[in-house]
């Protein structure tokens, strides 16, 4: 894993900077347990099946499980790079399951909100090393919203907001959904709706978001598509294996296959401004 390790860190940087920019995908959930990391991960592998390059970055605040899902140690995480001095983002870039590549958040997570504004111009100047080194960029969200998440939810190239047809999730859904659209009106929105018994209810839960959202926000959402409440999954967790590569057959692995197939039949949509342009416009209104 080492030697894989050093061969993917200089590929990153033998890579040309003029390559087309990743498109950022922020994950987000207004409450915990629906399963948001889970589907990130799984989603991500399969977009690597597809033959696309992907990095899923650990943006859960503090609380940080993509690496314990994957059942890695990770040697660095996201903070490594403000407290060593001589890191480079290439250096906490960590290599997973087929190829998967990622950066755990850790611990202490939250510091990366509070950077003074030198040590933030430094994050955007790495951030922007690896934007022609991927297809896509995943950023795996905490749960809720807090004003610096939803900043780098509002500057990615879309959202999708994980739910479960429980009453209490959809309303928090809900609430991220508002959130996002005040922040950024015009930021593409779907929602997932995960640990579902029937197609029926998968359905209903999203009818009652995308009615609320349009009658209330006046915002359109889409349907990304829907899981079903799988036992498989659960013994995935437990054993640290994704599920995709565990039960590549189960109900779950299936409809993964079909949401990342249907997602990558659409065209993407145009981007006006770029990831970093858009956060760098949130930290000069702080």
């Amino acid at each position: 894993m080492s030697d894989q390790a050093e061969n993917l860190r200089n590929r990153l940087k033998n890579l040309s900077q003029h390559e087309a920019e990743a498109k950022t995908i922020a994950v987000a959930s207004g409450k915990g347990g629906v399963g948001k990391s889970n589907f990130t991960i799984n989603f991500a592998l399969k977009l690597i099946q597809n033959g696309k390059k992907v990095l899923v970055i650990d943006f859960d605040i503090g609380m940080g499980n993509i690496d314990i899902l994957l059942g890695v140690s990770p040697a660095k995480s996201f903070i490594d790079l403000f407290n060593d001095s001589t890191s480079t983002i290439e250096d906490i870039v960590e290599l997973g399951p087929s190829g998967l590549s990622y950066i755990s958040g850790g611990s202490g997570l939250r510091e990366i909100f509070t950077l003074n504004h030198y040590e933030m111009d430094y994050f955007f100047q790495q951030f922007n090393e690896l934007a022609g080194s991927y297809d896509f960029i995943l950023f795996d969200m905490g749960a809720g919203v807090t004003r610096d998440s939803l900043h780098f939810m509002a500057s990615a190239d879309e959202v999708f907001v994980v739910t479960t047809p429980e009453p209490t999730s959809i309303t928090d859904a809900y609430a991220v959904i508002k959130h996002l659209k005040n922040c950024a009106p015009d930021l593409p929105i779907s929602v997932l709706t995960n640990r579902t018994f029937n197609q029926a209810s998968a359905d209903e839960a999203f009818k009652r978001l995308k009615n609320a959202a349009m009658k209330f926000m006046d915002k359109t959402i889409t349907h990304l598509g829907s899981m079903p409440d799988d036992r498989k999954v659960m013994s995935s967790v437990l054993e640290q294996v994704p599920f995709v590569i565990k039960e590549p057959r189960c109900s779950a692995s299936k409809a993964v296959h079909e949401i990342t197939a249907d997602y990558l039949s659409v065209p993407s949509h145009n981007r006006k401004i770029s990831f970093l342009s858009k956060l760098k416009s949130f930290v000069k209104e702080r």
